[in-house]
C-alpha cells in the first residue's frame, strides 16, 4: 500500500511541476505580450505569478523538503554567535595590515628579480 501511495504522489508531483512550468511560461509570455504596459504592472504580475508557482512547487515532495531545509537553516543561523562591531573592526584592521606587508614583500621581490634579470639580459 505504501508503494502505491508513493507512486501516486510521484505522479501528482509531476503534474504539479508541469503546472509550475506552465505558470512560469505564461508569465514570461504575458510579460512580453504586455510590453507596452507599465513596468510596475508587469512586475506586479510577475511577482504574483512567481508566488503562485512557488506555492504550487512547495506542495510537492521536493518542495516540502526544500521548505524544511530553509526552516532548519534559519534555526541554525540563529544559533551562530556573531562577532561584535569591535571584533569585526579589529579583524579587518589585522587583515589590511597583513595585505600591505605581503604586498610590500612581493614588491621588493619583484623589484629585486627585475633588477637581476635586467642585469643578466643586458
Amino acid at each position: 500500500m505504501a508503494e502505491k501511495t508513493g507512486s501516486e504522489q510521484s505522479g501528482l508531483d509531476w503534474a504539479k511541476w508541469a503546472a509550475v512550468a506552465v505558470i512560469v511560461a505564461a508569465a514570461v509570455y504575458a510579460n512580453s505580450y504586455f510590453s507596452a504596459e507599465s513596468l510596475l504592472l508587469r512586475t506586479i504580475g510577475l511577482l504574483i505569478s512567481a508566488g503562485i508557482a512557488g506555492w504550487v512547487g512547495g506542495q510537492t515532495t521536493k518542495g516540502k523538503a526544500f521548505i524544511n531545509l530553509c526552516l532548519e537553516a534559519r534555526v541554525e543561523i540563529r544559533k551562530v554567535v556573531w562577532p561584535t562591531r569591535q571584533e569585526t573592526t579589529q579583524t579587518t584592521i589585522v587583515v589590511l595590515i597583513v595585505i600591505f606587508i605581503v604586498a610590500a614583500i612581493l614588491w621588493v621581490l619583484d623589484w629585486g628579480l627585475n633588477g637581476a634579470v635586467s642585469s643578466i639580459i643586458g
